[in-house]
């Protein structure tokens, strides 16, 4: 992240500033295609059912090494970076009425989850797991478009290739307060609510995958942060203390109420641990954290499972730099990621 130098007026640099920031997520997505997308129904597809899918040793994509399992969890490097996977339908599953597979063309899989009130969750894979689409099918048939990659670029999803690559570094020229919402300063719960409810920084180039937001952090980048350094886990630990559940209330709330209004949103809840202890061992813990605060959500606040997705990041990204144990690199972040992974006008 840089800054631009100084040069310019106040006045037409804020002029400058108003005109590259978009004003909503239509705006941030208005050149990501020069048509209106039209969705075709997830469930239009014939396939064939299948017993559910086993978790073996997956197929490593090209320019990735599986180096190791943990809880299930399969740890990646690639890039000189280490990537975390897992099983992500485990929270969707519980409580369910119906889980069933079936395989399609192209080597997909898909997963519809049935809630007992008649909602559908189905979701689309590719060969190597990734999500290519989700819908939240509703009593009435109705659906509501959680994940969409378009066909044009389905291909790219394949190869794991990071897409912020092909970008320019993210040139911030909003304070950063305005960009990174540390809840330990929070007095207002409204806060959050507005805080969420903002735009990207900048434009979209088109809708990425989820495996691609969670892969790449210039396109995570676009989109503003919560730090709920309010949590405070135990050094090695990703269990909730009971006392800190209800730290959650204002940000669940603000979560709640932008989905009454947009039931197509996604969250991402991220997991980050301190420098101490092995790199990957602090992978793995990050993603539980991660996972800890989406099941408290669910649980305590009635967040939908499938309006959140989670991921552990290790101690990639510390907040204070330092290799001693460190409260605050003990964390968990969100951010609002739909503008990044659905057309505006199909979550609606």
């Amino acid at each position: 992240m840089r800054r631009k130098p100084g040069g310019a007026e106040p006045d037409q640099a804020a002029r400058a500033r108003a005109e590259r920031l978009p004003e909503s997520d239509a705006a941030a997505q208005a050149r990501a295609s020069t048509n209106p997308v039209q969705i075709g129904s997830v469930l239009s597809e014939e396939g064939r059912r299948i017993e559910r899918p086993r978790r073996e040793r997956p197929e490593v994509p090209e320019g990735a090494e599986l180096v190791r399992e943990v809880n299930n969890r399969f740890i990646y490097q690639t890039n000189n970076t280490y990537f975390i996977e897992r099983p992500r339908e485990e929270r969707f599953i519980i409580g369910a009425r119906e889980v069933y597979y079936e395989e399609l063309p192209r080597s997909r899989q898909r997963e519809v989850v049935v809630r007992p009130d008649g909602t559908r969750i189905v979701t689309i894979r590719n060969r190597w797991g990734d999500v290519v689409r989700r819908v939240k099918v509703l009593p009435d048939d109705r659906e509501i478009a959680l994940v969409y990659v378009e066909d044009d670029h389905y291909d790219e999803v394949l190869e794991w290739r990071d897409p912020g690559l092909d970008l320019p570094p993210l040139d911030l020229d909003i304070p950063v307060r305005d960009y990174i919402l540390d809840a330990e300063w929070v007095e207002d719960p409204e806060d959050y609510y507005t805080f969420l409810d903002q735009p990207p920084v900048e434009q979209v180039e088109r809708t990425y995958s989820l495996d691609e937001v969670r892969r790449s952090a210039r396109i995570r980048d676009k989109v503003r942060r919560i730090d709920l350094d309010i949590i405070n886990f135990e050094f090695g630990s990703a269990q909730i203390p009971e006392s800190e559940i209800g730290k959650l209330e204002g940000v669940a709330e603000a979560m709640q109420r932008l989905l009454k209004e947009n039931p197509g949103e996604t969250f991402l809840i991220e997991g980050h641990t301190d420098a101490v202890g092995a790199e990957v061992a602090n992978l793995a813990l990050s993603d539980q954290r991660a996972e800890a605060v989406a099941t408290a959500l669910t649980n305590v606040f009635d967040i939908a499972p499938e309006n959140m997705e989670t991921q552990g990041y290790g101690e990639q990204y510390l907040k204070v730099e330092t290799q001693e144990p460190e409260r605050e690199n003990r964390r968990v972040a969100i951010r609002r990621i739909t503008p990044l992974i659905a057309p505006v006008a199909s979550s609606e």
